[in-house]
Parts: structure tokens; C-alpha cells; sequence
């Protein structure tokens, strides 16, 4: 029986020895399998984790028609449609700085790998006591640090340049949608719609500054915090193999992808967390603003203890967001450095012992200096191979953030092309979703461009669904003045609105003239930032004024007609710079309103309560002046004074419908004192029958 254990170890020990010298025979080719194995894999586990990554997690959060931002199919779509924009082609700056920023990535591999080995050389000889070997490798740190300092600079001064490229080339394309060109119709006027017909962006002005910032500079980092990363860990590994042996690779790679696994798993949605971050301190941002636009209206009222409020309520949000956030990354932050730094240091220890403990194939008797070079080039680059891990792992911290900011510019894409093509969403009041309003909110009508302005059975719609007129019908020709009366609420300013391309057509046609032969003066005139000047020629520059042929000396003319002349000198000349809103009175404002209009000369001025705050005897003079020049305006106006200047009335009755016919100014204005005498004396009736009733009573005494 012993006989027969005794051979059988014999032949196992024999069978072990055969295949262990056709292992060593055949290791070379092995272990090129194994590492090609090792390169398609890292590309592979590294394309399909931040393709899927936490996908699960984030799925649950998403509430209606929220936008995801997760790492996803959907992010990379997005992401695309957006690269196209910010490198719009082969030979663009921006993709010859990309070019250069990848070169520069793999010089400063190559450096790491020098600098790995060179340091191993450098204990090396420290350990042999050969001081003259020991110096020239210190000579050749010194000189390699040059290359290496150079590489850094440059890697950090290219990615400031692109993160530049990318906003610049992205804000031109936004802003191009978002304030067009003057004459792109009813596909205009972009930065107006969104806000006031489309309720999916509260605050673009924070998506176009911050959003799009935020998203050019995490844009240009993720490449390189990506790309050189796994670039990295492929050099890195590779030569770690070819020192330690593909085999103890192998292990390295099971034992990292495991744990790596279980950190995906316990990751966060950070994409979530970025968008949610950028939407509430956008909020936060716009009750700020409000309270500085309304500030005289909120000071007449006394509401600082309610707008005090309303910023406490946002910033409450805000804070409550950001402890939420605080707090999942503190815990995520100790797991992650747990596993990265010490976990994975502590196998990249043990595989660094192979060479000291194992008897490797094809490797003879090495010296103590040997053993320890080869230790510290392995320990180096085992250290650099796992922080190319970590940033593995980090970037995807980075792409999830990148997520958040590319789901919100993508957002402002989508809005914007919408608008353009009069697709809205809107909350809707409940009637605009049942019966004859609902099927009226769901067509198109027409805008043909015309020398008259012409209604042909045009609903007046506002942006929630509330149809105030639903078939409006009138015309009028160049030279026939509009007034338009009715109560407040009734489609008044609205129907200016359509007019100006603000609001869509939702049946029937409207002919009118180009947007650039009629002007709208509010009631509270648009003073731009700019010069004394600029507020006159709005929109035009200097250089469009100069163009045409006019001087500061007609437009001097011009501000005398409205007895504004000596402003000029009073601010201290044209190029006088002030916040105009504060500088001057509501009537001067208005005023340089209409020296603009005067200025522009169009055929057709819209008058929204244009000359409340200016005397009578000085609405008159530009009346007279604006058909003297051959405009003609569609007015509306409570006073009485302006009827004569007016040919046709539109008079809305409140209640959906309207009559439009010629207006004869003195019948009307006959018919007005006769009803306001009548109303004074119903007011004396109950007096008088007070009076009646005690002559009565000294009657019957």
C-alpha cells in the first residue's frame, strides 16, 4: 500500500514537473495573451462602467417629466449633439488644442515610466555604496525634471484654453438662438418666449453665464482625467508585468475589479446632486434679483418681512440640498479612500514581493541592489498604477457631474429649438383644456407680411390658455389711427403682442408690415445701458446713426420737438453715461421715448399708455409731429384728449367681444360729458331727496 501512495506522488511530482517546464517553455507567449487580455479589458470595463455606472441608483429619484442627468445613453446623446457645437470640425482650434493636449498626456507618461525606473536605479546605488553612479542618476533627475515641469504647464495652460474655446464657441451658438436676427419672424424673439410662454427654464440667464461655464470647464478636465488615467494604467501595468510577471497581474486585476465593483455600487447619483445644486441656486439668484428690480414697488408696500421670507425659503432649499450632499459625500469619501489608497496599496505591496519570494522563470540570481531597484521601480509603479485607478474611479465623479451640467445646457438647446418651431409648455388654466378653447389652442394660423395691419378671425390667446377674444376681425391702412379702449384685462396689450411676434397665432390670419416699420413705446420705456445717445437711436449704434446720415445736431432737433433739448447739455453731453431708469423722470423717459420713435420714423408706432405721465398740452405737439411725419398709431389710452388724433376704435367690452368701427371724436366726446354730467347729478340725488324729505317735516310743524 505504501509502495503504491510512493509512486503515485512520483508520477504527480513528475506531471508537475512536465508542466511546469511546458508552462516556463511557453510562459513568453502567455503572457502576451494575457496582457493584450489586459488592455482590451481595462478598455472594455472602463467604456461599460461609464456607460452604465449607477444608472439603478438614480432611477428612482427621477419624479414626471424631470430631465435626467445620470451617466447614461441618453448623456451621451446629449453630449454629442453639444460637441458638435463646441468642435465643430477636424481643423477647428479647438480640435488642434486637443490634439496637442493628448500629445502631451503621453509625453508625460512616458516621463512617469523614466522617472519610475530612474528612481530605482538611484536606491540602487545607493545600496551598492557606488557614489559616482548614485550622482549621475541624480544629474539625470535634475535633467529630466525640465521636460517634466514643461509638460505640466503646458498640460494645465491647454486645458484652460479649451475649457475658454468651448465656452466661447458655445455661448456664440446660444446666444445666436436666443437673441436671433431682426428679421427671422415668428421664429424670433427666442429670449421673450422662453420666459414668458414656456415654463421648462425659470432662469437663463444663469444657464447661459454659469451653467455653460460650468459645463466648458468640467468638459476640458474629464479628458484628461479620463484619457490619461487609462492610458496610464495600461503603460503602467504593462511594465509592472514585464517586472513581476503577467500572472501576478492577473490577481492584481480580480482583486482591484472586485472592490472596484463594490465602490461603483455604493457611488452616489452626483449627476443628480450637480443639476439639482444649479437649479435651487439659480432660484436662489432670481428672488435676489427680483427684490433688487422691485424695490421701489416693495419699499411702497412694506414687504421686506415677506420678500425676507421668500430668500429665506430658497436659501433654506438651498442648504438643505447642499447638507444632503455634504453628507453622502463624507461617507462615500472614507469608503473610496479606504479601498483605493489602502486596499489596493496593500495588494500592489504583495505583488511587488513576487520577485522576492518567487523564483521567476527566465530570471537568474539577483543581488541585493538588484532586488531592491527592481522593488522600488515596482513599488513605484504599482503606486502610480493605482492612482491611475483612482482617477479611473474619480472620473467618474467627474462624468456624473459633467452629466448634471451637460443635462442642463441641453435643456436650454432643447427649449430654445422648440420655441423656435411654437412648441410650448405651459401650465394651462382648466377651460384651455375642454371644448371650443382646447381646439383652438391646438391650430395655426398665419402671418403674411402686408403694407396695412389686418386681423382675419384671430383668436387673442395669453400664454396659459385664457382665449379673451376668440375671432377678432378689423383692418386698417396706413394713415388711419386705432385707439383701443376697453377694461383692464380684456386683450388690449395682448393684441400688440401678437402684432410684435411675441405671442403665436393660433388661427385665422394676420397681415401686418416687418418688424423694422413699426415701434412700441410702453407705458414704462426701455432705457438700455449705455450713453444719452444710445437711448435716443435704440437699437441702432453710432456707427448705424452715422450711416444714415444723421448727427448729434438732428438729434438735438429731434429732442426739441418733445422739449428735451436741454437735457443734452443738463447731463453733460451726448456721451454722458448714467443709469438712465434712475437718472430721469418718468415723464422725460417717456419723452426720449418718443424722440426715439421720431428718430426711427417708422409707418406704424404702438402707444401703450405712452403718454400718462407727459402734459396734455405736450401730448398733443408729438401727436401732431408723429402725422406730420406720416406714422401711424395704434393707441391705447384712457384720456380723452387723444380721441381727435384717432380715425378707427376698437372697444373691447370685457366679456369676449368687441366692436370696431369709425370713431367720431366729437360725438364721442359730446356723449362722454353728457354721461359724466348725468353720473354728477345721480350723485346729487340722494342729497336732494334728503333736503325734500326735512322741508316736509318744517312743512308739517
Amino acid at each position: 500500500m505504501s509502495s503504491l501512495t510512493s509512486l503515485r506522488a512520483k508520477n504527480l511530482t513528475k506531471h508537475y514537473a512536465t508542466l511546469a517546464k511546458s508552462y516556463s517553455a511557453h510562459r513568453p507567449l502567455i503572457q502576451r495573451i494575457i496582457n493584450a487580455s489586459f488592455i482590451l479589458y481595462v478598455l472594455g470595463s472602463t467604456y461599460r462602467g461609464l456607460s452604465g455606472g449607477a444608472d439603478h441608483q438614480e432611477r428612482p429619484k427621477r419624479r414626471g417629466k424631470e430631465r435626467r442627468s445620470t451617466v447614461d445613453a441618453v448623456f451621451y446623446q446629449r453630449l454629442a449633439v453639444i460637441l458638435r457645437i463646441v468642435i465643430p470640425g477636424a481643423r477647428s482650434k479647438e480640435a488642434m488644442l486637443l490634439i496637442m493636449h493628448s500629445s502631451l498626456l503621453v509625453l508625460r507618461t512616458a516621463i512617469s515610466l523614466y522617472v519610475a525606473a530612474l528612481d530605482g536605479r538611484i536606491v540602487a546605488s545607493l545600496v551598492r555604496a557606488q557614489p559616482l553612479e548614485f550622482f549621475l542618476n541624480i544629474t539625470r533627475w535634475l535633467l529630466v525634471a525640465i521636460p517634466a515641469t514643461w509638460t505640466n504647464s503646458w498640460l494645465s495652460y491647454i486645458q484652460n484654453k479649451l475649457s475658454i474655446a468651448y465656452r466661447t464657441r458655445l455661448t456664440k451658438v446660444v446666444l445666436q438662438q436666443y437673441l436671433g436676427e431682426e428679421d427671422e419672424g415668428p421664429q424670433g424673439k427666442v429670449y421673450y418666449k422662453i420666459s414668458n410662454l414656456d415654463d421648462r427654464i425659470k432662469n437663463p440667464d444663469q444657464m447661459i453665464t454659469h451653467d455653460i461655464n460650468k459645463f466648458s470647464i468640467h468638459l476640458a478636465s474629464i479628458y484628461s482625467n479620463l484619457a490619461k488615467p487609462v492610458l496610464d494604467v495600461i503603460l503602467y501595468n504593462y511594465q509592472l508585468s514585464q517586472n513581476v510577471g503577467a500572472e501576478g497581474l492577473l490577481v492584481l486585476t480580480v482583486l482591484v475589479q472586485t472592490t472596484a465593483a463594490l465602490l461603483r455600487y455604493l457611488t452616489p447619483p452626483l449627476g443628480t446632486y450637480t443639476a439639482l445644486s444649479a437649479q435651487f441656486a439659480g432660484q436662489l439668484r432670481h428672488t435676489h434679483s427680483r427684490l433688487a428690480e422691485f424695490s421701489e414697488e416693495i419699499a411702497f408696500l412694506g414687504g421686506e418681512q415677506t420678500e425676507k421670507m421668500l430668500i429665506e425659503r430658497e436659501y433654506a432649499t438651498v442648504m438643505r440640498h447642499e447638507s444632503k450632499v455634504l453628507d453622502k459625500r463624507w461617507w462615500f469619501g472614507c469608503v473610496e479612500e479606504g479601498i483605493i489608497k489602502w486596499l489596493w496599496g496593500s495588494f500592489g505591496l504583495a505583488i511587488c514581493g513576487i520577485p522576492v519570494f518567487i523564483k521567476l522563470p527566465g530570471v537568474g540570481q539577483i543581488d541585493l541592489g538588484s532586488r531592491t531597484e527592481g522593488f522600488v521601480t515596482n513599488r513605484r509603479l504599482l503606486l502610480s498604477a493605482s492612482g491611475a485607478m483612482g482617477r479611473v474611479m474619480y472620473s467618474y465623479k467627474d462624468l456624473s457631474e459633467l452629466a448634471g451640467y451637460t443635462a442642463r445646457v441641453s435643456l436650454l438647446l432643447d427649449t430654445m429649438k422648440d420655441v423656435q418651431k411654437g412648441r410650448f409648455e405651459k401650465a394651462l388654466i382648466s377651460s384651455a383644456t375642454t371644448g371650443e378653447n382646447a381646439h383652438i389652442l391646438r391650430g395655426r394660423g398665419q402671418i403674411i407680411m402686408s403694407e396695412d395691419i389686418e386681423f382675419d378671425n384671430v383668436p387673442i390667446v395669453t400664454p396659459n390658455g385664457d382665449v379673451l377674444v376668440k375671432s377678432l376681425s378689423f383692418h386698417i391702412k396706413q394713415g388711419q389711427n386705432l385707439l383701443i379702449v376697453g377694461p383692464n384685462g380684456c386683450g388690449k396689450s395682448s393684441l400688440f403682442r401678437i402684432l410684435g411676434g411675441l405671442w403665436p397665432v393660433y388661427s385665422g390670419v394676420v397681415r401686418k408690415p416687418v418688424a423694422s416699420e413699426f415701434i412700441l413705446i410702453p407705458q414704462r420705456p426701455y432705457l438700455s445701458l449705455g450713453t444719452l445717445r444710445d437711448q435716443v437711436i435704440y437699437p441702432h449704434s453710432k456707427e448705424t446713426m452715422d450711416a444714415r446720415g444723421i448727427t448729434d445736431d438732428d438729434l438735438v432737433k429731434v429732442l426739441g420737438v418733445v422739449n428735451m433739448e436741454n437735457v443734452v447739455e443738463r447731463e453733460g453731453g451726448w456721451d454722458a453715461a448714467r443709469e438712465w431708469r434712475d437718472a430721469l423722470s418718468g415723464g422725460d423717459q417717456q419723452k426720449i421715448a418718443w424722440a426715439r420713435l421720431f428718430y426711427h420714423n417708422p409707418k406704424y408706432a404702438i402707444l401703450d399708455e405712452a403718454t400718462s405721465l407727459v402734459p396734455p398740452d405736450m401730448e398733443g405737439m408729438m401727436m401732431e409731429h408723429a402725422a406730420k411725419l406720416g406714422i401711424t398709431v395704434l393707441t391705447v389710452s384712457h384720456r380723452p384728449s387723444l380721441w381727435k388724433y384717432h380715425a378707427m376704435i376698437l372697444h373691447y367690452d370685457g366679456q369676449g367681444g368687441y366692436v370696431f368701427t369709425k370713431l367720431d371724436a366729437e360725438r364721442r366726446l359730446a356723449l362722454q360729458q353728457e354721461k359724466q354730467g348725468l353720473e354728477s347729478r345721480l350723485l346729487e340725488v340722494p342729497k336732494m331727496k334728503a333736503r325734500l324729505e326735512e322741508l316736509r317735516l318744517e312743512r308739517s310743524v
